[in-house]
């Protein structure tokens, strides 16, 4: 799986920008997993959905004592 994300995050966004300080990338990769690979991004091994649903639907799953 992180050979997979790390080829996502390379030819899906950092091939777009120029940076000019490691902060400017780091911020980039921030954008990137924050805004489009856990929000949209649909997975396989999450049955086709992105993180941020599985994540939640986790959270609001009432789980026995």
């Amino acid at each position: 799986m992180a050979e997979s994300f790390l080829s996502a995050i390379k030819n899906e966004w950092l091939h777009r920008f120029v940076f000019t300080t490691r902060a400017k990338a780091r911020r980039q990769v921030i954008r990137y997993i924050e805004g489009f690979y856990n929000q949209r991004l649909l997975h396989s091994a999450l049955g086709y959905q992105p993180p941020f649903e599985v994540l939640n639907e986790s959270l609001s799953t009432p789980t026995a004592a």
